[in-house]
C-alpha cells in the first residue's frame, strides 16, 4: 500500500510541479522513447540472468505492492505454535513430532497456523531442521547445518534484488541513448520549419528525463523494497533458528520461546506479556475504564 502511495507522490508531485511551470503534458507523452528505454531494459534483464530470477523479480515485484508478511501478530501465532510443539516434544520426546514434519498438513499443531503452511520457506526451514533433531544430531551441528542454511538462503534472496538494481542503474544510460537517437533524428530535420525541429529535440531530451525518473523514482525504490522483504524473511528464519537451537540445547520450551523474542526485530517484537498471554492461552489484558474503576471503588467503601 505505501509502495503504490509512494509512486502516486513520485509522479504526482513531478507532473503538478511541471505544470506549475506552464509545461506541456503531451510533449512528455513520447512512445517511442518508451520502447527504446523500457525493451533495452528488459532485454539486458533477460541477457544477464536465468530464468529462476527473473520468475523471483516478477514474484517480488508483486510482493512489493502488498503488506509484510511478518508483521507483530505473525511473530506471535508462529511462537505460540512452536511453544505448543515443543512442548509436545518435552512430554512425548521428538519422536513424537515425526508425523508433524513428515506430513506438516496433516497436523493438528501446524494447522492452527494456516500462514505458516502457505509459507513453504518458513515451513521446510523448520521441518527439515525438526527432522534431523528427531535423527539425534547435535545442538551444535545443527546450529552449524542451519547457519550455512541461512546463508544459502540469503544469497537466493538478495539475488532478483541485485538483479533489478543492475537494471535500475542502467535505465541513466539507456536513457541517454533514446535520447542520442532522437539528435541524430533531429539533425536529419535540419533545414525543415523551427517548429519541427524543436519537438524532435524536445522528444530527445525526454529520453534522458525517462531513463532517469525510472532509475530513481520507480525501479530502484522498487528493488530496494524487495532487498527490506528478503532481510525480514531472514530475520524470520533466523528467529525460528534460535528458538530450535535453544530448546535442542536443553531449555524449556516457555524459555526457549523468550530467547527467540529476543531475537524479533525491534518494530515488530511482541513484548513479555503478549507472547505469555499467546502462550498460555490467556485472554488480553484489559485496562479498565476510569467510571468502571470509581464504581469499584465505591462499591468496596
Amino acid at each position: 500500500m505505501f509502495a503504490i502511495i509512494g509512486i502516486v507522490v513520485v509522479f504526482g508531485c513531478i507532473v503538478a510541479g511541471y505544470l506549475m511551470e506552464h509545461g506541456n503534458l503531451r510533449v512528455l507523452i513520447q512512445p517511442a522513447e518508451l520502447i527504446i528505454i523500457g525493451g533495452a531494459a528488459m532485454g539486458t534483464l533477460l541477457v544477464a540472468n536465468p530464468l529462476h530470477i527473473i520468475k523471483k523479480i516478477a514474484a517480488g515485484i508483486g510482493g512489493v505492492f502488498g503488506s509484510s508478511k511478518f508483521g507483530k501478530q505473525t511473530y506471535i501465532d508462529t511462537l505460540k505454535m512452536m511453544y505448543d510443539l515443543l512442548n509436545k516434544a518435552r512430554k512425548d520426546g521428538l519422536m513424537a513430532l515425526e508425523a508433524d514434519v513428515e506430513e506438516p498438513e496433516k497436523s493438528q499443531v501446524f494447522a492452527k497456523n494456516p500462514a505458516f503452511l502457505k509459507n513453504h520457506h518458513v515451513r521446510d526451514f523448520v521441518c527439515d531442521s525438526l527432522r534431523m533433531a528427531i535423527t539425534g544430531i547435535d545442538a551444535f551441528d545443527l546450529d552449524q547445518m542451519l547457519d550455512l542454511d541461512l546463508e544459502v538462503h540469503h544469497q537466493d534472496s538478495t539475488a532478483p534484488t541485485a538483479a533489478l538494481s543492475t537494471v535500475a542503474d542502467s535505465l541513466p544510460g539507456l536513457g541517454i541513448v533514446a535520447a542520442v537517437l532522437g539528435v541524430v533524428i533531429s539533425m536529419g530535420a535540419l533545414g525543415g520549419p523551427p517548429e519541427e525541429i524543436g519537438h524532435k529535440v524536445a522528444a530527445a531530451l525526454v529520453g534522458t528525463f525517462l531513463g532517469i525518473l525510472l532509475c530513481y523514482g520507480l525501479v530502484g525504490p522498487i528493488a530496494a523494497n524487495m532487498t527490506k522483504a528478503a532481510e525480514e524473511e531472514h530475520a524470520f528464519l533466523y528467529v525460528m533458528r534460535v528458538l530450535m537451537v535453544s530448546f535442542l540445547k536443553g531449555t524449556a520450551p516457555i524459555m526457549a520461546v523468550e530467547v527467540a523474542r529476543r531475537a524479533v526485530p525491534g518494530h515488530v517484537r511482541p513484548s513479555f506479556k503478549e507472547l505469555e498471554q499467546a502462550c498460555r492461552n490467556r485472554p488480553p489484558e484489559t485496562t479498565p475504564a476510569p467510571e468502571a474503576e470509581a464504581a469499584a471503588g465505591a462499591a468496596s467503601s
